[in-house]
């Protein structure tokens, strides 16, 4: 299995982008979600899409401004941004489980990981 995440860029405060996550090796079933860290803080949760039944949860922060969909032809997930604030910048992360967990917000819960993409939001 591997995700490889890209998209990320330098957007001033209002703008939007949209960071993709291409999956080999993962079916539909799979949970796949975003996080993000930023410098000198913990990684910390965006988004996720469950698998099956396609249910997504955000970070309050982001709810309202982020959406996270999937298409599972392509084996692929995005993270459409819009409305990005300075503190949205930090190093996204796509991730991946094989089976649904209750606490799908702990970074930990996840052993699958894309390399990361940078997002910098300028005020």
């Amino acid at each position: 299995v591997q995700l490889q995440a890209c998209g990320g860029g330098l957007v001033q405060a209002g703008g939007c982008l949209r960071l993709s996550c291409a999956a080999s090796g993962v079916t539909f079933s799979y949970t796949m979600a975003w996080f993000r860290q930023a410098p000198g803080k913990e990684r910390e949760f965006v988004t996720a899409i469950r698998g099956n039944s396609g249910m997504k949860y955000y970070t309050e922060s982001v709810e309202g401004r982020f959406t996270v969909s999937r298409d599972n032809t392509k084996n692929t997930v995005y993270l459409q941004m819009n409305s990005l604030k300075p503190e949205d910048t930090a190093v996204y992360y796509c991730a991946a489980r094989q089976h649904w967990h209750l606490n799908y917000y702990y970074a930990t819960n996840y052993i699958l990981w894309g390399q990361g993409t940078l997002v910098t939001v300028s005020s």
